[in-house]
């Protein structure tokens, strides 16, 4: 990819930044608004860009990290926000920084004595330890826990920002007027802290942040963005708050860069893309009209939709049970692995496949195909850590979510069972580099997947790749 396209000088002080754009769609901001952000667009027109293939399933949990460490999910044994911790059938945890037991990126560079600055980083809430400071992510319950290090680093954001947000809280509401001013404070606020840490921390190597009001936006108002969403309206006061936003994006960007000198190396990445959303398949009625999935007694919905813990699930007579999210996970019900197991080894491959062929074949409302397409965990990770989906699902290649609760009493649904969302995500996420001391012209490359960046970030400071990370974009640096 990168192969000897790099020659530079050895420098005495190399830095890496790393500004991430969580969701951050590469047809907006290398088309749609190309001539809307000048510091973005500079940016590309002078380096390098292209589109940077995420990981499977691509989402925020676990993409980032992916990112970080060159792992993918099944290596981390993080194949979501949610994942079972055992093969009960009620074990779910949320993968925080504890669930990330390989090195990222800023632990490598710890260990060779670079400082290193991140913020909001998906996946490091709790903090820990670093040669540097890290400010914690979305999944930081409140600024009243430790969500910094060293903790006394709440005390200096406290200085620089009033009331400093790691995510907005309840951004799935109708209230489309106080998410959009909440979203654009939190930004603010966040880059104001990066431009804080970047002059009062002048001995930094490593720069990252991430910003997630990004993913938020595309969320809230994609329909009111997208004239082929479903649920577009021309007439929308907020047909122009995506566009505004990534106005407001660019611009913080270009408070950033003069921070950044001569010897420092720029990214903008982004963990995954984003596309709108046609609507939500629901997975387990699905599989309970099929006949896989078997309940004791109906589900009481005289007060809305029942969420899938709260069925009475008859597991001595249910084969496969699925979770909702931006893509499905279906789990087969193994015998000798799970409690109450019904599905014989034996049968394990056919069933499957059974399942998979019937899920691609699954149309919209309409019969109409929409391209699903299904993964299992052995056919795309190098390892299978922790208890992964027996098959992971991209409903309409991620056009359509997948509906966990039951009692809609249809498959197809256009409202989302965790609160309003217009978009989803999409397996193209958007890659920047540029080097100030050398023109690239703009080169559009292709082929870049989100797992190259931490072995690319190592090359770039001259440190030996680990050997079970990711090749580097970069194939050869030549220095002269």
């Amino acid at each position: 990819m990168f192969q000897n396209l790099f020659k530079r000088k050895q420098s005495q002080k190399r830095r890496v930044a790393i500004i991430g754009l969580d969701c951050a769609a590469p047809q907006l901001v290398f088309e749609r608004w190309a001539d809307e952000l000048p510091n973005l667009t500079a940016l590309r027109n002078s380096g390098l860009y292209g589109e940077l293939e995420s990981v499977i399933p691509a989402i925020t949990v676990p993409a980032w990290s992916c990112m970080m460490s060159s792992k993918d999910p099944g290596t981390l044994g993080v194949y979501g926000f949610r994942n079972r911790k055992d093969h009960s059938y009620n074990g779910l945890t949320v993968a925080n920084s504890d669930a990330i037991h390989e090195p990222r990126l800023w632990d490598i560079l710890s260990k060779h004595d670079k400082h290193s600055i991140v913020l909001g980083v998906p996946g490091t809430y709790p903090p820990s330890p670093i040669k540097g400071e890290m400010v914690s992510c979305f999944l930081t319950p409140s600024t009243e826990s430790e969500y910094t290090y060293p903790s006394s680093l709440k005390q200096d954001i406290a200085s620089w920002v009033r009331n400093y947000m790691t995510d907005v809280k309840g951004f799935r509401t109708e209230n489309k007027q106080w998410l959009l001013d909440q979203l654009r404070e939190m930004t603010r606020k966040r880059f104001e802290v990066a431009r804080q840490l970047l002059t009062t921390r002048p001995s930094w190597d490593f720069f990252m942040m991430v910003e997630i009001g990004v993913d938020r936006m595309h969320h809230a108002f994609w329909k009111d963005m997208d004239s082929t969403h479903r649920d577009h309206d021309p007439n929308s006061p907020f047909k122009e708050a995506i566009r505004e936003y990534y106005h407001l994006i660019d611009h913080e960007i270009g408070t950033l860069l003069p921070l950044f000198d001569s010897d420092t190396s720029v990214f903008v990445v982004s963990d995954h893309g984003a596309k709108k959303m046609d609507g939500g398949i629901c997975i387990n009625e699905w599989l309970i009209r099929e006949g896989y999935l078997v309940l004791t007694e109906p589900p009481d919905t005289s007060k809305g939709v029942v969420k899938f813990e709260e069925l009475k699930v008859d597991w001595g007579k249910t084969r496969v049970w699925g979770d909702g999210g931006y893509y499905g996970r279906l789990f087969i019900n193994l015998k000798d692995r799970e409690p109450q197991g019904t599905v014989e080894p034996a049968g394990f491959d056919s069933l499957r496949a059974e399942l998979i062929q019937k899920l691609e074949a699954l149309g919209d409302e309409n019969g109409q195909p929409i391209d699903t397409r299904c993964f299992t965990p052995e056919a795309i990770y190098q390892n299978s850590r922790g208890v992964a989906p027996d098959i992971l699902v991209y409903f309409g290649n991620l056009a359509w979510r997948s509906i966990g609760t039951v009692g809609w009493n249809s498959i197809h649904v256009f409202e989302n069972d965790t609160g309003p969302d217009d978009a989803n995500h999409a397996q193209q996420g958007m890659f920047i580099y540029h080097d100030p001391r050398h023109d690239f012209g703009g080169q559009c490359l292709e082929g870049l997947k989100l797992m190259q960046i931490a072995p690319t970030v190592l090359q770039l400071f001259d440190i030996p790749v680990p050997f079970d990370m990711q090749k580097p974009a970069i194939e050869t640096v030549q220095k002269v």
